[in-house]
């Protein structure tokens, strides 16, 4: 499923086709995806100018005129293609086949009119309506945690969040409550860069006081770091993600130690080898060596 990187890449993907444009029509070609779309979805986006494309965790917003946003979450095969532009170097093949372009925007623009198909074979995507100006009240925004790009995210904010728990760091950073947005792959890149141990119990970065360790603010700044580091590089196209523009990310070529189980790991000096358990269901790499 798509993380924060990969969803910020579609953003700033789309941003300069839809940004001051007006949906002159929205077409509809089935009335569901993973839930039924909005009741009058087309009739009420229709003649209206998008003002900006923003993103809250996961998920992609298109806010238009008269506080209204678009709220669309890619699922597990979701994407954006934006009709007519030219393939990345790096194309990846897409369904193009018409049964899965669910949600086709027709987009009017001073530069010439414009379609953006979002395209789901698998229909795990949605997209709702909601106030602008109430986004905060849209449940599944309602308990996110800050946003591991923004200044709430800091050492002593994770300290009062992790104090006097015994659940492992991995788990916890994968708390959307305590942290929006962070994935599976990322988590475990930032605990390898932190040299932290994903089996960690969460309250052992933290003082008998209440406050951050060294090492919770070395954790803090490798989550930070990974993330930007991600974005710049494109988000990592991983199974069914890719770009708007239909090219590849790059940050998959840079893993330190997701889904390179059995590799050396990449910390100089280290002489270990990079393991991978399972921890709530999901698959987490790390090395025992270095991880501690």
């Amino acid at each position: 499923m798509p993380e924060l990187p990969e969803v910020e890449t579609v953003r700033r993907g789309l941003a300069p086709a839809m940004e001051g444009a007006v949906i002159a029509k929205l077409e509809l070609n089935r009335p569901d995806l993973r839930f039924p779309l909005p009741e009058n979805f087309a009739e009420a986006v229709r003649e209206r100018r998008i003002v900006s494309l923003g993103r809250r965790a996961k998920y992609l917003l298109i806010d238009l005129e008269d506080d209204l946003t678009v709220i669309s979450h890619l699922g597990m095969s979701g994407s954006f293609r934006i009709e007519d532009e030219t393939p990345g170097a790096f194309h990846h093949p897409r369904s193009k086949d018409g049964r899965h372009d669910h949600v086709v925007f027709h987009l009017a623009r001073e530069k010439g009119p414009l379609k953006v198909i979002y395209n789901d074979p698998r229909r795990f995507g949605f997209m709702h309506l909601w106030k602008r100006s109430e986004l905060d009240l849209y449940p599944a925004f309602a308990e996110l945690g800050p946003e591991p790009t923004g200044n709430a995210l800091d050492a002593g904010y994770l300290a009062g969040r992790f104090s006097g728990k015994n659940q492992p760091l991995k788990g916890a950073l994968l708390d959307q409550t305590v942290v929006a947005g962070l994935g599976n792959i990322y988590v475990c890149e930032a605990l390898w860069r932190s040299h932290l141990s994903p089996k960690r119990a969460a309250g052992s970065v933290v003082t008998k006081t209440g406050k951050p360790k060294k090492e919770l603010a070395l954790l803090n700044d490798a989550i930070r770091d990974v993330i930007a580091d991600a974005i710049a590089a494109g988000g990592s196209s991983l199974r069914d993600h890719i770009r708007t523009d239909g090219s590849l990310g790059y940050f998959q070529h840079s893993f330190s130690v997701y889904d390179r189980e059995g590799e050396a790991c990449r910390t100089p000096g280290c002489g270990g080898t990079v393991a991978r358990i399972t921890q709530a269901g999901r698959s987490t790499f790390y090395c025992p060596t270095c991880q501690r």
